[in-house]
């Protein structure tokens, strides 16, 4: 995706939704992204556990799902209000200090490619305006730790309950490390997050 003009220097006033998924994760994706409203002002960045040649067909999917625009994450774009990015390597998705996205093979030890962990600590560390961090449906305990970065961050922070988890693994791991400052069935996420996005923090 392109700039469109927009400030390298970080306009703070951008809200940034980063949301990670794995089995179970493109249903639930899709129930959300169709529930937000057409002027959505967040920026959206999607890491789901997906191989990488089926990226593609996932994008195209997603994006008949939603009405805004949702391409795949090139490395050095810059996440935009009302836009959607969706991570497209089995290399982990980070954001730089810019702002802008890179794919990096480190950790290598990561057993998740694209790691959810690896794309929300850098959310916590990196990311200048607000954030909300969202974890979805999947196997395992990857972002569960991410999540609670981002939460010690002062970000807010959503998992998935139990009920409407395909997969109760990364949601739950997430609650034991009360990395979630809000447990939410998947039909309620995309009114909390077109409420979180549209208040004032404080």
């Amino acid at each position: 995706m392109q700039d469109g003009g927009y400030s390298l220097a970080r306009d703070e006033a951008v809200t940034l939704v980063a949301i990670g998924s794995s089995a179970g994760g493109p249903s639930a994706l899709a129930s959300i992204l169709a529930a937000l409203p057409r002027d959505f002002p967040a920026a959206i960045v999607i890491i789901q556990h997906l191989d990488p040649q089926m990226a593609p067909g996932m994008a195209a999917w997603l994006s008949q799902q939603c009405s805004f625009p949702l391409a795949l994450a090139v490395a050095g774009d810059l996440p935009q209000p009302g836009q959607v990015l969706l991570a497209a390597s089995d290399n982990h998705l980070v954001l730089q200090p810019s702002g802008r996205v890179a794919y990096t093979p480190e950790p290598r030890e990561s057993v998740h490619r694209p790691s959810v962990d690896v794309f929300f600590e850098s959310v916590s560390s990196q990311w200048r305006g607000r954030a909300v961090g969202v974890l979805l449906t999947g196997m395992g305990r990857d972002g569960a730790r991410g999540l609670r970065a981002m939460r010690d961050a002062g970000h807010h922070t959503i998992a998935q309950d139990q009920e409407s988890s395909a997969v109760y693994g990364m949601p739950k791991a997430a609650a034991a490390l009360d990395a979630a400052v809000d447990i939410l069935p998947v039909q309620r996420i995309a009114p909390r997050l077109a409420w979180l996005v549209r208040t004032k923090p404080g």
